[in-house]
């Protein structure tokens, strides 16, 4: 089925410029969401990268915490 939608002059020829040949605009609308969609699996998975590895740094002080919390292994 075929819907058709109601868009600003303005908003058209935004369209229009990132068009890609002979592309219509559904071509292009599709385009677009799928760079989106894939943008937001990559940001996705550089929160999830930065996260285990802030999680890494963690555990990594924590040992070191460890360490020094027992105060008779101190020198004094």
């Amino acid at each position: 089925m075929v819907t058709t939608i109601q868009i600003n002059e303005n908003v058209k020829r935004a369209l229009e410029r990132m068009k890609t040949g002979k592309e219509t605009y559904e071509e292009t609308l599709v385009r677009m969401m799928n760079y989106l969609e894939k943008q937001k699996r990559k940001q996705e998975e550089l929160m999830i990268e930065g996260c285990k590895e802030m999680a890494e740094d963690n555990i990594k002080i924590s040992k070191e915490f460890e360490l020094i919390e027992n105060p008779e292994d101190w020198e004094w």
